[in-house]
């Protein structure tokens, strides 16, 4: 299955690119396509447990199952002041 992936800040500079097309097996999850990204960007694993991920425009956990043309963004911590 095809999923569109989308990436703000430190993240997009780190793949390259703010919008992905990633290639993931059906019932993969949302870490699967994490780790995907990670295995090809290694920069990312200091990121992980600072960046929220949103299906479809709402944020979900690791476990939560991806589905055909679904829409991943990836959300870097922000910062303000």
């Amino acid at each position: 299955m095809k999923i569109r992936l989308l990436a703000f800040a430190h993240v997009r500079e780190i793949l390259g690119s703010g919008e992905l097309a990633l290639e993931l097996t059906e019932g993969a999850r949302v870490a699967d396509a994490w780790n995907a990204l990670a295995a090809e960007k290694p920069e990312l694993a200091a990121l992980a447990s600072s960046t929220r991920l949103a299906r479809n425009g709402r944020i979900v956990e690791a476990g939560e199952e991806l589905r055909e043309s679904d829409e991943l963004a990836l959300l870097p911590p922000s910062g303000g002041g």
